[in-house]
């Protein structure tokens, strides 16, 4: 009675019940339709049927929400593991990452001049790598790329390792690295490079293994996954930075196969290189030297890679 009325009198109690209730009736109609309009129901696929009370193709993508009642927070882009996705599992795996070159190479110039072994014949044991026209060394490009990449690559479960982390006062030999590779018995390994061709030649390139066998070299049983490889990190390198394969290399298709290079011919596990622009372009320099594009290439290679392992 807090709003002051007083009880009526017996003779009239029923009418006015009667009055009452058919004043209420329009009211809470028309309060259920706004209510129901304002999804009140909670049946409009939030709880994955999509308020049919069958499932709905996203039905098994995301966890319910916590029991407390606050919302669960979003997966991380790519999270949900379908195939070419960046948070696709890498557990169990073992990529090794070989940063071409060393920034101190050219502090050693008698050592890393000795000739190797590469199976087919003999070569330099490493070099010191080309530079931007302003001094931007290819080794330090390597480095700080592979060092990103590794980070992605492990937060999914990988175990990866290098040939060097700037922890070598130089190389090591390209034999060597190819070795590191082997030991490891690595599922994925590549070689990060940048080229150094004419001024005005742009783009990015895979290199791949060619079928050799001489000496200690033999690649009869990893071309075919290279290539696989190879054409996984062309395609993600591409999409994550927005470069075009280079055009002043082979057919232009982003792939060049090559026999000479001692790190493949050693290899017995699936390996490539990736040439990743041309330094001496002015262009393709302003990218190699910007952090965000460095970020965007260590992404294309990590997702090639991931692709690539879970075929």
């Amino acid at each position: 009675m807090s709003n002051g009325s007083f009880f009526p009198e017996p003779g009239r109690r029923g009418g006015t019940l009667a009055i009452v209730l058919v004043a209420l009736i329009p009211t809470c109609f028309v309060g259920w339709l706004l209510w129901s309009s304002l999804g009140g129901s909670k049946d409009d696929g939030a709880d994955g049927t999509g308020g049919t009370g069958g499932p709905t193709t996203s039905s098994t993508s995301s966890p319910p929400p916590p029991s407390s009642g606050a919302s669960a927070p979003p997966a991380p882009s790519g999270e949900s593991g379908k195939p070419g996705e960046p948070g696709k599992s890498l557990k169990g795996k073992v990529v090794v990452i070989d940063p071409g070159h060393n920034p101190r190479n050219r502090d050693h110039p008698s050592q890393i001049a000795r000739l190797v072994d590469i199976g087919t014949e003999t070569k330099e044991c490493d070099t010191t790598g080309t530079a931007t026209n302003s001094g931007y060394p290819e080794a330090s490009f390597t480095l700080d790329v592979a060092r990103r990449a590794r980070t992605l690559l492990e937060a999914r479960g990988a175990t990866v390792r290098f040939t060097q982390d700037g922890d070598r006062p130089y190389g090591p030999c390209v034999d060597e690295r190819a070795e590191i590779g082997n030991k490891a018995h690595a599922d994925a390994a590549v070689s990060v490079h940048a080229d150094g061709a004419a001024a005005g030649e742009r783009g990015f390139h895979v290199i791949l293994p060619k079928s050799v066998r001489g000496g200690g070299a033999d690649t009869s049983a990893i071309t075919a996954p290279s290539r696989r490889l190879g054409e996984r990190l062309r395609a993600d390198f591409a999409e994550t930075t927005g470069s075009a394969p280079a055009q002043y290399i082979g057919d232009g298709s982003g792939l060049d196969v090559r026999g000479d290079l001692g790190g493949l011919n050693l290899s017995t596990v699936p390996k490539v290189f990736i040439e990743c622009g041309n330094m001496r372009d002015s262009q393709d320099a302003a990218e190699l030297t910007d952090t965000a594009w460095r970020e965007r290439a260590a992404r294309g290679i990590a997702q090639g890679i991931t692709d690539f392992l879970n075929e």
